[in-house]
């Protein structure tokens, strides 16, 4: 990694991570998405250019993302919860078993090459966008959540490809809902409250996970650059109850949409990397 940078290149690097930031807290609060979902790919550019090895670029982007939406997915979950929104019982039902995911997929990513957080970020990226651009609202299999074990599966299931995604699982679970009939608000600020369940443990594990890489960049632990971290937290924490705010009083298709189409353009980026294209 360059030691020698000018004051121009940092000043617009820390402009974009905390832009970054915002966009990140607002759509978690507004979505339940997960910032990592904006902040995965910028982070990956933002190594890229600061010349951090190609081996480590995916896993330090997935890392410091997962550090730097801590605080907001925890914010917002309060924010949900005290507007009445969470829905506790199904909540108790994913956590363990999200966690449990979240271990699994942290242990995936020590051994896992870039190339294959690259992989999975193609597969699910594009379900992901091919959900929120064909997706109704009225789709249903079935009237309530489902007995055991079908959610703690899924739960598990989410937990390990959201930490590999730095996603938070969210919008995995919003669709999981609202397809058994449960009401789209109560399934975002649901969501919002499994955010740190992956964020916590998984930013934890991609510290071990990169504990004593040689080629981490400086102010890094493990996985994790905490300068980066750093900047993108505060403005992700300002961002976030504007996005709760709106998502309990305006329709968010065009919003879906365009998120649809920006994680399209994420996975082709990722795809055409993984090609030689770019």
């Amino acid at each position: 990694m360059p030691t020698e940078m000018s004051v121009e290149v940092l000043l617009m690097l820390a402009a974009g991570l905390l832009l970054a930031g915002m966009a990140a807290g607002f759509l978690t609060g507004l979505l339940g998405i997960g910032g990592g979902g904006v902040l995965v790919p910028v982070l990956f550019e933002t190594f890229g250019a600061l010349g951090v090895d190609p081996s480590i670029q995916m896993h330090m982007a997935v890392g410091t993302s997962l550090a730097a939406i801590v605080p907001t997915s925890i914010r917002a979950f309060f924010l949900h919860r005290a507007k009445g929104g969470v829905n506790m019982a199904i909540l108790k039902r994913l956590a363990p078993f999200m966690v449990i995911g979240v271990i699994l997929g942290t242990v995936f990513a020590g051994i896992v090459s870039s190339d294959g957080l690259k992989w999975i970020w193609v597969i699910f990226g594009n379900l992901l966008a091919l959900k929120l651009a064909l997706g109704r609202d009225d789709w249903r299999i079935g009237e309530a959540i489902p007995k055991p074990p079908v959610v703690e599966i899924y739960g598990l299931l989410v937990g390990f490809v959201a930490v590999l995604m730095s996603i938070a699982g969210a919008s995995f679970i919003v669709a999981f809902m609202t397809l058994y009939n449960q009401p789209l608000l109560q399934a975002v600020a649901t969501s919002a409250g499994l955010g740190p369940l992956v964020a916590i443990p998984g930013v934890i594990g991609f510290m071990i996970a990169g504990w004593g890489n040689p080629l981490i960049p400086p102010l890094s632990v493990g996985f994790v650059n905490v300068l980066g971290a750093a900047l993108i937290i505060p403005s992700s924490i300002l961002a976030a109850p504007f996005g709760v705010r709106l998502a309990h009083g305006l329709p968010k298709r065009k919003l879906e949409l365009a998120f649809a189409a920006f994680m399209a353009a994420v996975s082709m980026r990722f795809l055409l990397s993984l090609l030689g294209v770019v």
